[in-house]
């Protein structure tokens, strides 16, 4: 069973669709016990960093997410904000609340471009993804393929080993992590066509 969690921030019923598309077995939920009884992890979202870490903690979704991903060791997705909410912190946030839930080794940071004729913030549209490692998740995806974007953050690692993939929108920017069983993507698979249901499917098999 794929738990798709839901924060209420986004589009989670559209990553369940992909899956259902795919014939597995997933739910949508925000019961902290079916993180508990999960096999995996689906972690969407979109909008804003602080919003969803409030989301988070007022559902009691904290402590189920670090038991089953840090002690479990349970296979994880992050999506887009899902990804972001992996890091230590995020520019995002003006107020001193900015600490992200701290498994990736990173700060969430606005884009900041120079040519702002070229390219827009936020970044939204198809780009190429060259891949920095091999890994499970990106299995039949080639280096030239292409995800569908929009964020206008993005997140600057700490540890450069646990980037898996890596995007240039006027700067290179970090856009899917790998650690240990924590895997996250800045793009959205879940509109990215054919390539995106290949890395949905491979989290599946993982």
């Amino acid at each position: 069973m794929i738990v798709v969690l839901d924060y209420h921030m986004g589009n989670h019923h559209s990553v369940k669709r992909k899956l259902d598309k795919l014939g597995v077995e997933s739910m949508v939920s925000s019961d902290p016990e079916d993180l508990i009884n999960a096999h995996k992890i689906i972690m969407p979202g979109v909008g804003h960093f602080g919003k969803a870490m409030q989301n988070l903690r007022e559902l009691r979704l904290i402590d189920p997410l670090n038991h089953a991903v840090l002690k479990d060791k349970k296979p994880i997705l992050g999506i887009c904000l899902g990804m972001q909410l992996m890091a230590k912190s995020s520019e995002e946030c003006t107020d001193g609340n900015n600490q992200g839930l701290g498994w990736i080794n990173g700060t969430v940071k606005r884009f900041v471009v120079r040519d702002a004729l070229s390219y827009k913030v936020p970044h939204i549209g198809w780009n190429t993804v060259p891949l920095s490692k091999e890994s499970p998740l990106l299995s039949g995806i080639n280096a030239g393929e292409e995800f569908y974007f929009v964020h206008s953050y993005y997140m600057q690692l700490d540890d450069p080993s646990d980037e898996l993939m890596e995007t240039t929108y006027e700067l290179p920017f970090t856009s899917a992590v790998e650690k240990g069983n924590i895997y996250g993507v800045q793009f959205h698979p879940e509109k990215s066509h054919d390539s995106g249901m290949q890395l949905l499917k491979n989290f599946v098999d993982l």
